[in-house]
Parts: structure tokens; C-alpha cells; sequence
């Protein structure tokens, strides 16, 4: 059974920051979605399109954390982790890019 703290390893390694925007979105697809309370939709939306080039790293780091564990609350870490394991290092925002 994947741990959340597996998959959040797979996705710091090599300095990862968060998938490229197109695969964010794809893996932001697979989590299950809801609103709150207060309407808002959850999980968040990834930092992609116009939130892309105004977000700081830390920002994307975050987010992406927030993803893998709606994930892992949600029951779809197995799924969130193979695509993140999937992903070849090009599709990848890194800390030195």
C-alpha cells in the first residue's frame, strides 16, 4: 500500500517543484472534487495558466502537497502515485529551471 510519504518523495526528488502544467491538470482530473461549505471547490485548483507565472515555488510545492493529500484522504493515492512515477523528468517544474 503507497504511503502518502512515498509519494510525496517521488514528487521532491531531483528538485521537483510540481508536474508541468498540462500534466498538473490531468493529475488534478483524477482527484475527486467537492465544494465546501462556503462553496469553494476543493481540492484547490493546481497553480497553472495565468497562476503559473505569478506563483512563487514555495506556492507550487504547497499546492501540489495539498493534491497528494486530497489523495490520500480521498482514496486515490495508488493512482496519484503511478502517474507521478510515470512522468518523465521533462514534465517536471524544477527548483533549478
Amino acid at each position: 500500500m503507497t504511503t502518502f510519504d512515498e509519494v510525496l518523495a517521488e514528487a521532491q526528488k531531483n528538485d521537483r517543484i510540481c508536474p508541468q502544467p498540462r500534466k498538473w491538470d490531468q493529475l488534478y482530473k483524477m482527484l475527486p472534487k467537492r465544494r465546501g461549505k462556503d462553496g469553494k471547490r476543493e481540492p484547490a485548483l493546481p497553480l497553472i495558466l495565468a497562476a503559473w507565472w505569478h506563483a512563487p515555488a514555495y506556492a507550487k510545492i504547497d499546492r501540489l502537497r495539498e493534491h497528494i493529500e486530497w489523495a490520500d484522504n480521498h482514496g486515490c493515492l495508488d493512482e496519484v502515485y503511478a502517474f507521478l512515477r510515470a512522468l518523465p523528468e521533462d514534465d517536471w517544474l524544477h527548483d533549478y529551471d
